[in-house]
């Protein structure tokens, strides 16, 4: 029998290295031989072992269908009572339409396994001294991983090094606010809350960085003892609450058909046998048999010819949700702006070209080591500056409440230097000087009224404008904090373009002609973010800002939301509250995001839409992901899911209408003629190949 865990105790009152002689590791973790060698003697890191679906477990499942048991039954009786023709004919037909089913849901159910696999979830770890990213599911007891901002924690461990490393740990504890967590040793008796020195599995890493020793995998972490006690599903689709709802009443109709004919042709003294099997044969006929095969057969087939349009469905039964989607909430960049990023201009406080400004931004981009960006990765795709000799000493990573990021350097006879970029506002609030030319002077009204100018007038040209600032490293605390981040002197601007993808104007307008309303909501500031808006032919409706939502309560952004499609400086909180406000209000919601500040949304939305590059957790929360960043594959996406939704609607109205006509008009004749109209195995017999053809609906072809 396979060990979960190790047993190390109460490993977050040990001391590192104590726990990395325990579990016979490294500090630079384990070799790629033992690390196999674990993950064979404690199994993959999931929460329960994934049983793959055989084809003998496949196809016993066609056998518990309720319908299906009750034709059993009517087998039963008919071999008590020697009816062996009868017997033998129920059976035939039972097996035909199992075996239908289960070659059909086979087939597709292992393309559709098949396509998921394509979208894992990794895990950045040491193995033979090296960075690797691997499945998390192959992480195991004593692999050494390394976290970033974005980073999904795989498993629990405690903090070998840690910078100002923040986790968001709500599924857990129900914290709001992410969570700081050290490199420590804390008492035995810790709650979860209090282990501030342990990562755990299923929370994300918010800002920072961190290198953790893993001590708990699978079932044996604390997520997973939880999952043993709770028995979690995702919430009902409205497709999947209305099949329900139809299959309890064919139930009931059902079992108001048996007795009554059961009754009556009792009363005319026919057979009771006969009456019997007649009865539940005209039951049986009425319903859709195959109904469970056509769903899961339309939906994996969907999912192929999704996939084949760039679209992986990580999640079978959100298609109908995507299909009924009519507002779809997402960030301009990649989606309507081409996402490549380019760096415009490093300029000063007068709006001047300055080497100075660029050489300073470059520094701050080049050793900065948290969350990648595709803003650094505009900076340092231009030429390089002189940097010789510069060397990093520290660095405090960007997070979302700071909005800023900064690296400590230092280089031969100059003193260390800190160098911060970030959102102007929050760069300027650790400002207290301004350098003008060669003049440093104090940061006054007039000089805030000035940059604040320039801001505005370069916001509305549809840039993106950062701020960068310089402080002297000699009085700063070692290690560097975000207390550090003050007195700064403010030393200029980088503009950044991201120019709007061709084409995106029709992709709008095909949309709106499929009835989604597309809302915008971004990070960036209004100005930008309603030049973009208007640059693709987005018609802006009512512009609102993270400020004004803090503002409004629960009931006025129900309403506000609805009339408002451009949301500008918002938080990740206020993202969900967005959707959740939109969803309150009976739309369905889908949520197009790739970042780690996407994932509350991506969680509240009844569509999760994220990319094949996005961090971790994005892709986590997500229902489908995208392979290309592109609304024309959305659009495609949003037809396939709708021509699935359809298709199994084709299924149940047809079969269904037809039923009803021929089972009570056998009802009703059985009435009258002094003999039963059709025998039950007939009855069985021409539903069963009245379905067979219907198998070939999950291909049908949709009219729009």
């Amino acid at each position: 029998m396979r060990e979960e865990s190790p047993d190390v105790g109460a490993y977050w009152s040990q001391a590192p290295e104590h726990l990395l002689a325990l579990l016979h590791s490294t500090a630079d973790g384990l070799v790629t031989t033992d690390a196999q060698r674990r993950l064979g003697e404690f199994g993959p890191n999931v929460l329960k072992a994934k049983s793959k679906t055989t084809a003998q477990g496949l196809f016993l499942s066609q056998f518990k269908s309720p319908i299906v048991l009750i034709l059993l039954f009517a087998t039963g009786v008919s071999a008590v009572t020697q009816e062996w023709v009868d017997a033998v004919i129920i059976l035939a037909i039972v097996l035909g339409s199992a075996v239908l089913s289960f070659w059909q849901e086979y087939s597709a159910n292992t393309a559709a396994a098949k396509l998921r696999a394509r979208v894992t979830i990794k895990a950045n770890v040491l193995r033979d001294g090296q960075p690797q990213s691997i499945p998390a599911e192959d992480v195991v007891p004593g692999d050494v991983v390394l976290l970033a901002a974005g980073s999904l924690i795989p498993a629990d461990g405690v903090l070998l090094e840690a910078r100002d490393f923040f986790v968001n740990q709500a599924v857990l504890t129900g914290e709001t606010f992410p969570v700081e967590k050290t490199p420590a040793v804390v008492a035995t008796q810790a709650s979860l809350a209090e282990r501030t020195n342990c990562v755990f599995m299923g929370t994300s890493a918010r800002s920072g960085s961190a290198r953790a020793l893993i001590v708990q995998t699978g079932s044996a972490t604390a997520f997973g003892q939880i999952a043993k006690r709770l028995a979690l599903r995702p919430p009902e689709t409205e497709f999947e609450h209305g099949i329900r709802r139809f299959g309890y009443l064919l139930t009931e109709v059902m079992l108001v058909l048996v007795l009554i004919v059961f009754a009556v042709n009792v009363f005319f003294h026919k057979p009771v046998l006969d009456s019997l099997l007649f009865s539940v044969a005209l039951a049986v006929g009425l319903t859709p048999q195959l109904l469970p095969a056509i769903i899961s057969i339309n939906l994996s087939k969907g999912s192929q010819t999704m996939a084949s349009h760039g679209v992986i469905v990580r999640r079978l039964e959100a298609i109908e949700n995507f299909g009924s989607m009519d507002v779809l909430c997402t960030d301009k960049t990649g989606t309507l702006t081409e996402g490549v990023v380019r760096l415009d201009g490093a300029l000063d406080v007068a709006g001047r070209p300055s080497d100075e400004v660029f050489r300073y931004a470059y520094l701050n981009a080049h050793f900065q080591t948290g969350l990648a960006n595709p803003l650094d990765e505009a900076i340092i795709t231009q030429a390089q500056p002189d940097i010789a000799g510069f060397s990093k000493v520290d660095e405090i990573p960007y997070d979302f409440v700071r909005k800023r990021l900064s690296v400590v350097v230092e280089a031969p006879g100059l003193a260390s230097l800190l160098i911060t970029k970030g959102a102007l506002e929050n760069v300027l609030a650790g400002c207290t000087q301004v350098q003008d030319g060669e003049t440093t002077l104090p940061l006054d009204e007039a000089h805030l009224a000035q940059i604040h100018r320039r801001y505005e007038e370069w916001s509305g040209q549809g840039f993106r404008v950062l701020g960068v600032a310089i402080g002297t490293g000699d009085s700063l605390s070692r290690p560097h904090t975000r207390g550090d981040e003050r007195d700064l002197t403010f030393v200029g601007f980088l503009l950044f373009f991201d120019p709007p993808k061709p084409g995106v104007q029709e992709t709008i307008a095909d949309l709106a002609g499929l009835g989604v309303q597309l809302k915008i909501i971004t990070g960036d500031n209004r100005l930008v973010a309603l030049h973009t808006a208007q640059a693709v032919g987005l018609d802006v409706t009512g512009v609102m800002s993270g400020r004004e939502l803090d503002k409004m309560p629960d009931e006025a952004l129900w309403q506000a939301a609805g009339h408002a499609n451009l949301f500008a400086e918002v938080d990740p909180n206020q993202k969900e509250r967005i959707v959740l406000a939109l969803k309150k209000t009976g739309h369905a919601v889908g949520y197009m995001g790739d970042g780690i500040n996407d994932a509350p949304a991506l969680h509240a939305a009844d569509v999760g839409i994220s990319v094949d590059k996005a961090v971790d957790v994005a892709k986590e929360a997500a229902d489908f992901v995208l392979l290309e960043r592109d609304l024309s594959i959305l659009h495609q996406g949003i037809v396939l899911g709708r021509t699935t939704f359809a298709n199994t609607l084709k299924y149940v109205f047809i079969t269904t209408s037809a039923n009803f006509g021929n089972m009570f008009s056998m009802a009703g004749a059985s009435l009258f003629l002094p003999y039963l109209p059709m025998l039950p195995m007939q009855i069985l017999l021409t539903n069963f190949l009245t379905d067979f053809p219907a198998m070939t609906i999950a291909g049908d072809s949709v009219d729009r």
